[in-house]
């Protein structure tokens, strides 16, 4: 498995593009915080290594909401897709 490098250019460029499009706020229906902004990967890192630096694989979540998510993404992976799929319409 490949480790990520936050510090890579590629996966801040990818990061970045991630909050601008979701406006620097967190996509978690309900939340909105601008606040501790994590990039999360709709399908994971590990799992999906062609779409590591796919926007389309990334939405922007606060640290509590991408804390909730972690262990459980799957059970989210169809509602970020139509979110971002929703954004990008």
């Amino acid at each position: 498995m490949t480790r990520r490098d936050f510090n890579d250019p590629v996966y801040k460029d990818w990061r970045i593009k991630v909050y601008k499009r979701d406006n620097f706020r967190c996509q978690m229906p309900g939340c909105k915080s601008k606040n501790r902004l994590n990039a999360h990967h709709i399908q994971k890192w590990a799992n999906a290594s062609i779409l590591r630096f796919d926007i389309e694989n990334g939405i922007t979540l606060c640290y509590e909401c991408h804390k909730k998510v972690t262990g459980h993404e799957e059970q989210y992976q169809s509602l970020f897709q139509n979110i971002v799929r929703k954004k990008n319409a």
